[in-house]
């Protein structure tokens, strides 16, 4: 076994890596960026080397730099996570002939899986079932538009050396087409440095179900059973769980069998994962990925294995641990991938410092896999991924229960997060009767963006408690710091000469402004609210949460505060208000009107058009990267543009205006 390893990767699968380490007494290396000098998984490694400024073109990816910290670190092994470099061949080559083990597949099966085309070729002579495609040589428009004409539309247009949904279109008419390869060709080049596109048939409602295998260089291959996959956004997934639930057992057999024979064609050795599509009692291999899944979690939990500790020992030259006949299920585990992004903003990512974060308490049922602490900072310049959220018991039911639990303890405040849509989805009952599909979320979109509500009595009645307590502890400081701690002047009651002893709180979110009538009580207070009437009481504990007592009705909530913002977390759900007052808004800066602004930080690759030209609703007018996806400017109404305030290759800032529009007539 190793003495030391370097892991050439970040955030929480560097992390995940470094405790397995830690556990079997091996040293470990971090390397970082300049933009995680201070991130946990640095912490957490024994050594960390600097790779150079952000961009992960000039760090992570740098292999070059990777070796050489391996070399002067004394590093025997690099174990390359997942993204970056852990399926790139050409690495896996430079380990081997710099004398450092890569823990992964050889460089062989890395490009016979790595490349979508390829692989079909492989599966299809190893008799694995292939989705109908074209996964030729002649990357022209022309044999792609005939393969689609052949095929029959709808069809997935895809890059066939990446992954994650990059690179990736779906066609519905052959005048859709050309844009969807130009596009998909742009997207995979800039993402895998590979612009290779594939043809598929596009299946309408498939589940994505995958098998994870694993083979040692002694010959023998087995597999640690199925995860369901399905749930996922804009091709990426944010559930998955094991075992696939409503899979009749013949398939489950069946689906393995393909998965070890499709892993034995390639002489395949370490950690893989077999991808399949199922729909109508069939499923169709798509591709493999020769290296660990973000979702191995869900695996580890049902089997009680520990998949990094297998690759280090399997690339420390030891036979497997176990036998297929000592593999067995225990229980269910579904993962949760918690993101910084806004799911009612087409889950775009959002960026910012986690000014509260809260994870639910770890236990036999609840493991939390992470990269971030309190205030760090989520960049534009890798994924938005907060942390894995993982939870088991003994059947899917429990299980579930525990998911949706989990996520309403789950608190962050800083960024726009996908909590409250996981919670959503968890608490739908399609998925609870295990109905899932990679179209789940566009089949109950309606349930699972609801439209946004004016806050409730019961949030008003909580914020206005919380700015109550909060003033009359902050005047309580005050006071005992004066000359005239007993003065009349430091009690925050709203006295009134010959009148009752109120005040009046105006709050704003999303819906407009709505008041909150204080009337000072001697035990706590009268809260007249829109809805009617309520009594209010209680503390700021400890913790900085609000213990409150409302009509008799006691909880805890946290309330966290920037300013004049209160965001409310309260069992699950985050309600965002502001306390109104003139000056607030007197500051506030109007953005002016016409304006097209970017979504978040990122790079221009596409202007597509000029200041004068007449435009369409919906005409795409410039096209944005940031993580590593292209996000599309198009026009809000029939108008016209204006100005265009950059070109192609710049770099924008979350919020800086685009483009000037004017709209027709206005």
């Amino acid at each position: 076994m190793f003495s030391k390893i370097l892991i050439a990767n970040r955030g929480e699968i560097a992390c995940r890596v470094a405790r397995t380490c830690r556990r079997l007494g091996i040293a470990t290396v971090a390397v970082y960026s300049d933009a995680d000098a201070d991130a946990m998984h640095v912490d957490l490694c024994d050594e960390a080397w600097r790779l150079g400024p952000p961009p992960a073109r000039d760090s992570y990816l740098r292999g070059d730099a990777i070796l050489e910290a391996a070399a002067r670190t004394g590093a025997q092994a690099i174990h390359p996570g997942y993204g970056f470099l852990s399926e790139n061949a050409a690495f896996a080559r430079a380990c081997a002939e710099a004398d450092v083990v890569f823990i992964g597949p050889t460089p062989e099966a890395i490009e016979a899986m790595g490349s979508k085309s390829e692989s079909k070729r492989l599966m299809e002579r190893a008799g694995v079932p292939l989705v109908p495609g074209y996964h030729g040589a002649d990357q022209s428009d022309a044999a792609l538009l005939a393969a689609a004409e052949n095929i029959g539309y709808p069809v997935l247009v895809k890059a066939s050396a990446g992954g994650g949904g990059k690179g990736m279109r779906v066609v519905n008419t052959p005048a859709d087409l050309p844009a969807a390869i130009e596009g998909a060709r742009r997207e995979a080049a800039s993402a895998f440095g590979d612009d290779t596109l594939l043809v598929e048939k596009f299946l309408g409602a498939p589940r994505h179900v995958e098998l994870q295998v694993f083979g040692d260089t002694h010959g023998t291959v087995v597999h640690l059973f199925e995860r369901d996959c399905s749930i996922q956004r804009r091709h990426q997934k944010v559930i998955e769980e094991a075992p696939a639930p409503n899979l009749p057992a013949e398939v489950r057999a069946a689906l393995a069998q393909a998965g070890v024979a499709a892993a034995q064609a390639i002489g395949y050795v370490g950690a893989g994962t077999v991808e399949f599509l199922y729909q109508d009692g069939r499923f169709y291999f798509i591709e493999m990925n020769t290296r660990l899944q973000v979702e191995h979690p869900v695996t580890e939990m049902i089997t009680g294995q520990d998949l990094v500790e297998w690759q280090l020992r399997v690339a420390a030259g030891e036979p497997l641990p176990l036998t297929q006949a000592d593999l067995s299920v225990s229980g269910h585990a579904i993962e949760a991938r918690v993101y910084a992004e806004d799911p009612a903003g087409g889950f775009l990512p959002s960026i910012g410092t986690l000014r509260h974060l809260r994870p639910p308490t770890e236990g036999p049922h609840v493991r939390v896999d992470t990269g971030v602490r309190p205030k760090d900072e989520v960049s534009m310049h890798y994924d938005p991924m907060i942390a894995k959220l993982v939870v088991w018991d003994a059947d899917r039911l429990s299980a579930l229960r525990r998911l949706r639990t989990a996520l309403e303890r789950y608190q962050v405040v800083g960024v726009a997060t996908n909590l409250e849509f996981l919670g959503g989805v968890a608490a739908h009952p399609a998925f609870g009767r295990g109905e899932v599909g990679t179209r789940f979320i566009d089949t109950h979109e309606a349930d699972l963006f609801p439209e946004t509500t004016a806050a409730d009595d019961g949030v008003l009645a909580l914020a206005a408690l919380d700015v109550l307590l909060r003033r009359q502890r902050q005047a309580g400081t005050l006071a005992a710091a004066s000359g005239d701690p007993h003065s009349p002047w430091h009690v925050p009651n709203g006295w009134r000469l010959n009148d009752d002893n109120h005040q009046t709180l105006v709050f704003r979110d999303e819906s407009g402004t709505q008041a909150v009538t204080v009337h000072y009580r001697p035990t706590g207070y009268r809260l007249d609210l829109p809805g009617g009437t309520r009594l209010a009481r209680g503390e700021i504990d400890a913790s900085g949460d609000l213990v409150s007592d409302i009509d008799g009705f006691r909880r805890r909530v946290t309330v966290v505060r920037q300013g004049l913002d209160l965001v409310i977390l309260d069992r699950g759900r985050h309600h965002r208000l502001t306390l109104d007052d003139p000056a607030a808004r007197a500051a506030d800066r109007d953005p002016g009107a016409g304006g097209l602004v970017a979504p978040m930080p990122g790079k221009v690759t596409r202007v597509l058009v000029e200041a004068g030209q007449t435009v369409d609703k919906g005409d795409p007018l410039m096209v944005l990267e940031a993580m590593k996806m292209e996000h599309t400017i198009t026009a809000p109404a029939d108008g016209s543009v204006t100005t265009v305030h950059f070109e192609t290759g710049d770099q924008v800032a979350d919020g800086a205006p685009l483009l000037d529009f004017e709209a027709k007539g206005g």
